[in-house]
């Protein structure tokens, strides 16, 4: 099979392919098609299944009391907010921040926001997203590439520029911390606020030792999701000033998102920041296994990897996503394939170096085959 594709239009990074990727729960190995996908350990079952709970829409669960003063601690943000979603806090952040329109909200071109939330921004706070490449040569966006699509004028033609949204990590590459120090001055300047999706800022801030702390000074409001790499079956917490969680509180009911007694899924918050969050190291150094082997079997990365996720290219072995997923699915292992030849393969706290081993042998004796 060609690894080129006459598929026409946009084609997402979660197409599952038309390969099957149904592996008995009996037989799994290895589930790379996210960190989402992580199931809670024994250990975070016990703690969820101990948690004292209450009704959160009348702030009275004790344990997501705990998680959110946890989280105000963490971030260095007086208030905080347990979400369901990372989507949720990211959309609640953007209502609080914003008042009426007219108004824009810049954003990178391939981050979350833009591209994996149904548009919710243009549903929720009726803004212009505008979406921005970097500059040749850069991963990530700066200060002067931000500052040239900023809308500053009052013409009634216009929606100004209220808000920018960056992204860290953004394809599990790592948002340079001198650049969002620019970025920050750059919109002080002007008068935009910023929003970060944080939802792998857990990974960053294992990687290069920055406190969560001190990136999150950076922002007006952070979002941290806990249901990725830290493990946790669900949950976000959001993080901002007390008038703007205040706000976010009722939004986040106006949107149907108050709990009950969510206490039991923030007690798995908690033990994720207190267990996982500080092996997240042990991740990384997982997906970096992972990509050596993977180039050494002819597949070339496309990214840096620089924490959990591993791109690489299956087009010089002139196969797709989809040949690998039939493969690998009947080998115990889940990819979420597709006609791309660029794949996104994701390592988690439950992908082993044992697991990467046997993912390289079904693949080495796959492409053995193929002689």
């Amino acid at each position: 099979m060609s690894a080129s594709s006459n598929s026409a239009g946009v084609q997402s990074m979660y197409s599952a392919g038309s390969g099957s990727t149904v592996v008995p729960a009996s037989a799994l190995v290895a589930d790379l098609r996210s960190d989402t996908v992580t199931t809670p350990t024994d250990e975070m079952r016990k703690v969820i299944a101990s948690a004292l709970v209450g009704d959160d829409v009348f702030e009275d669960d004790p344990t997501i009391n705990a998680l959110e003063d946890l989280l105000k601690e963490t971030s260095g943000h007086p208030a905080s907010l347990f979400c369901a979603t990372g989507t949720m806090t990211n959309q609640l952040a953007i209502r609080s921040l914003l008042l009426a329109p007219p108004h824009s909200v810049l954003v990178d071109s391939r981050s979350h926001i833009y591209n994996y939330e149904s548009s919710a921004v243009a549903h929720h706070t009726q803004a212009l997203l505008i979406p921005i490449a970097p500059k040749e040569g850069k991963r990530h966006l700066t200060a002067d590439v931000i500052e040239r699509h900023l809308i500053l004028d009052d013409d009634v033609h216009h929606a100004p520029t209220k808000l920018i949204c960056l992204e860290n990590t953004l394809g599990g590459e790592i948002f340079p911390y001198e650049d969002i120090v620019a970025i920050r001055e750059m919109a002080n300047k002007h008068g935009v606020k910023l929003h970060l999706d944080g939802a792998r800022l857990w990974n960053a801030s294992a990687e290069t030792g920055i406190s969560m702390e001190q990136y999150c000074s950076l922002f007006d409001t952070v979002s941290l999701c806990l249901s990725k790499g830290m493990g946790a079956p669900i949950g976000s917490v959001l993080v901002g000033s007390k008038e703007v969680i205040k706000k976010a509180r009722h939004y986040r009911k106006l949107f149907g998102g108050g709990w009950r007694q969510g206490g039991l899924l923030a007690a798995a918050g908690i033990h994720a920041i207190n267990h996982h969050f500080p092996n997240l190291k042990n991740d990384h150094e997982t997906a970096r296994y992972l990509a050596a082997q993977l180039t050494e079997l002819g597949f070339p990365t496309t990214r840096k990897v620089e924490t959990n996720m591993v791109w690489f290219d299956t087009t010089p072995l002139k196969l797709t996503g989809t040949e690998l997923q039939v493969v690998l699915a009947a080998n115990g292992v889940r990819i979420l394939g597709g006609a791309m030849g660029e794949q996104r393969w994701v390592v988690h706290h439950q992908v082993t170096k044992q697991s990467v081993d046997h993912i390289i042998n079904v693949l080495r004796e796959f492409l053995s085959s193929r002689q």
